[in-house]
């Protein structure tokens, strides 16, 4: 039986002492494993450090939720997780069977339940196991990943934390659903632990934003579409098969990959056109007209149509945007505005224009978009890294992208290549590429962005005409991007240089500096193009121009050492 009644558990207090580098990133605290596994409290630090962030009035008999994607020392976190829930005066705390939960579905819970917060264990779309990556990631009552000034908080403190309190001797079964109660000395109600399906929930709000009879229809009726998703041994499996497969139908061959495994089967659980390549070649044979792959926890989605179709994720947002009465909770709700990341294209902006809808322009970072929705002038965000959301939650959630598509399909009755084609002959196109050139000499990296500033802040700079073969660029204007927030007016500052062309192309350059690996520099190259005989060509042929002059005034394959970029999206 479940119940401990018999001797009460104790509660301990242990020294401890401080870690110098648990800063939470806008994502939480990711690390490699072994750094979790086997520095001393390393995990125990950081927990203690977000209990502690929480005021004790109310953190006193409170509701927590837990979940993890599944990759590698997720039970055990979980299990020191209650430990320290249990000490630290949490009342409940909500988990998803086996650990399990992705991390829209937490944000979901969270905001269903009115919980003070939940613990997400993932490091998203990074590789998984022994030898790859784990993080901690905190989100607030909201649902959402915890604001600049809660992460600022649990840094602060974990700087200075000398002693921790946890329940040792407290075991949860993770395996069962159902509610299991713990006496603890010197507390006067008893602490619960609830396992719940994962999925349950999550699935009742998707119920409630999309008409499943139409998308049932749509995948199991008579003229029915063939699908392929890709789960790649993350999170969403299990939400897969029980949504699309078990309730509107797609035969459960459509879904691969959807065990979770602890290192994702030794993939990146990355959904791009690298990482998922397996999905795109089994797209190109011709005999699917849907498909999509997911992250490791849930949020991030690439979608797919018939011969290996790709839709870039600025312009997924933007699609969405176009048709989204085609969603029912839209008709239901209104749209109160649109958002995307700085660096994302500018493909939603056209829609936004159109629609005399308000469009906001963000950092990069989920918990942007968050501030947004919570103040409810924000329906429906997407960045370029292949996040997608809505107001319902406070996560990138990528079924929920993948279900808004379905939708459209079923709206329209078009192939998504068609659908993509007839947005374009609309609106334009935003011809799109990132560069990523990773791991780079920091200095030199650093050194390179400034020089850049320099030059784009001077005044002569704007006005400046490039000319590559017979095109013409004329810059409009450039700038360092910074943020206000339009509703708390917190200002970000620093979050990349922004040159703007007339004519509504852009080149934008970020500097990343990771805990393990040096810099990263990014490029993101945004090509406007509404001539309708221009809107077929191969992406990076028509974005050929712009690179060279991206090229040319950051001497970055000069400046870092390197013929070209590691990656390009």
């Amino acid at each position: 039986s479940h119940d401990h009644k018999t001797c009460p558990l104790q509660v301990l207090t242990l020294p401890t002492s401080p870690y110098p580098d648990q800063r939470p990133g806008t994502n939480g605290l990711r690390k490699k494993t072994h750094v979790f596994q086997s520095e001393k409290y390393y995990l125990h630090n950081f927990i203690q450090c977000i209990f502690s962030s929480i005021d004790l009035r109310d953190r006193q008999g409170s509701t927590m939720v837990v979940g993890g994607d599944g990759r590698y020392f997720n039970s055990t976190a979980i299990q020191v997780i209650v430990q320290m829930a249990a000490a630290n005066g949490v009342g409940r705390v909500v988990i998803g069977q086996n650990g399990i939960m992705s991390t829209p579905a937490v944000s979901c819970v969270i905001r269903k339940i009115k919980a003070i917060g939940g613990i997400i264990l993932t490091a998203s779309h990074n590789p998984g196991g022994p030898d790859g990556d784990f993080g901690i990631k905190f989100n607030t009552a909201s649902g959402g990943p915890a604001p600049e000034a809660v992460t600022n908080k649990i840094f602060q403190l974990s700087r200075t934390i000398e002693e921790l309190a946890i329940c040792p001797e407290l075991r949860v079964d993770l395996g069962t659903i159902g509610k299991q109660s713990f006496d603890l000395e010197n507390k006067f109600k008893p602490f619960t632990v609830e396992i719940v399906d994962p999925v349950e929930s999550y699935a009742n709000s998707l119920r409630n934003i999309f008409d499943f009879a139409v998308l049932k229809e749509l995948l199991s009726g008579d003229n029915h579409i063939q699908i392929r998703l890709d789960a790649m041994h993350g999170v969403t499996g299990p939400y897969v098969k029980k949504i699309l497969c078990e309730e509107l139908g797609s035969p459960a061959n459509s879904a691969i990959n959807c065990a979770p495994l602890e290192d994702f089967g030794g993939g990146h659980p990355d959904p791009n056109l690298i990482y998922a390549a397996d999905l795109v070649e089994t797209m190109k044979s011709g005999q699917y007209d849907f498909g999509a792959a997911f992250d490791g926890d849930g949020e991030r989605n690439m979608i797919l149509g018939k011969h290996g179709f790709f839709v870039n994720p600025s312009d997924s947002v933007a699609v969405i945007a176009a048709n989204i009465f085609c969603i029912p909770y839209f008709q239901h709700t209104g749209v109160r505005g649109f958002a995307r990341s700085m660096p994302t294209s500018a493909a939603l902006d056209m829609v936004a224009r159109a629609t005399k809808i308000q469009l906001y322009e963000t950092p990069a970072g989920w918990r942007y978009f968050g501030s947004l929705m919570d103040a409810g002038r924000l329906s429906l965000c997407g960045e370029e890294s292949f996040g997608t959301g809505s107001d319902y939650i406070r996560e990138k959630d990528g079924l929920w992208a993948v279900l808004a598509w379905m939708s459209i399909l079923a709206a329209r009755r078009q192939s998504v290549e068609d659908i993509m084609t007839d947005h374009w002959r609309t609106y334009g196109r935003n011809y799109y590429t990132r560069f990523d050139y990773e791991e780079v000499d920091l200095d030199a990296a650093v050194e390179m962005m400034l020089d850049l500033e320099l030059m784009i802040s001077d005044r002569a700079f704007i006005g400046q005409v490039f000319t590559v073969g017979e095109k013409k660029y004329q810059v409009e204007a450039a700038d360092n991007f910074e943020y206000s927030d339009p509703v708390d007016g917190t200002i970000s500052r620093n979050q990349g240089l922004r040159i703007v062309f007339k004519g509504g192309s852009r080149i934008i350059f970020r500097l990343s500096v990771s805990d393990s690996f040096g810099a990263t520099v990014r490029l993101y190259i945004d090509s406007y193009e509404k001539d309708i005989n221009k809107l077929f060509q191969d992406p990076q042929v028509a974005l050929a121009e712009l690179v060279t002059i991206a090229l040319q005034l950051s001497q970055i394959h000069e400046r870092t050492g390197r013929r070209g970029p590691t990656v390009i999206t």
